[in-house]
């Protein structure tokens, strides 16, 4: 799997349960959200912006990924509510890992460019960090509709909260189907 491949298969909507930790309250806390999660077309008006936003050539965008969410946390007594792009750039040298540009509803959020890994087992790691915090998401499939998610927040060198989400597709596009097994399964060959 590639990571345009990986965008694709989680495309579609999804519930995800969240559970927290935060490490200065030493609390936990749970929440309940949303997502929608569109792929945009590589030469899509809000992906070359965001390449021109960075200086990046937008030629070298592998896709656009438009997430928006909305939610309810234990102990925030609004609603969660937002959106966000990500574009990747592949490393020349290695596909599998590069950059991610990335451009939030709320722009006092931003934490700019991150980085991302896809490694041999399909897990997808994100990272993103600017002088005051470091971001690290681990994204994997156990199957194709169950997508499971694990954060660790860092500010000002030490963790502040630690998350893990189980993400449940529950309509919109799905991943294509392997139609090779279906056909093995079935017995018969078209």
């Amino acid at each position: 799997m590639d990571i345009v491949e990986f965008f694709q298969q989680s495309s579609g909507k999804w519930f995800s349960q969240r559970s927290s930790h935060h490490f200065a309250f030493k609390q936990s806390e749970g929440g309940k959200s949303n997502l929608l999660i569109e792929m945009l077309p590589k030469d899509a008006p809000t992906v070359v912006a965001l390449c021109e936003h960075y200086g990046v050539d937008p030629t070298l965008a592998l896709c656009g990924v438009h997430v928006t969410w909305d939610g309810k946390m234990e102990w925030d007594k609004g609603k969660p509510a937002g959106s966000t792009v990500l574009v990747p750039i592949a490393d020349p040298a290695n596909p599998n890992q590069g950059r991610v540009l990335q451009q939030l509803s709320d722009a006092e959020r931003s934490l700019g460019t991150g980085r991302y890994t896809l490694g041999n087992d399909d897990v997808l790691v994100l990272t993103t960090e600017n002088e005051t915090l470091y971001s690290e998401e681990r994204l994997w499939f156990a199957s194709p509709n169950l997508r499971l998610r694990t954060s660790v927040l860092r500010q000002s060198g030490s963790f502040s909260t630690a998350s893990f989400c189980s993400e449940i597709r529950m309509g919109g596009i799905k991943p294509p189907e392997n139609t090779t097994a279906t056909v093995q399964n079935s017995g018969t060959a078209s």
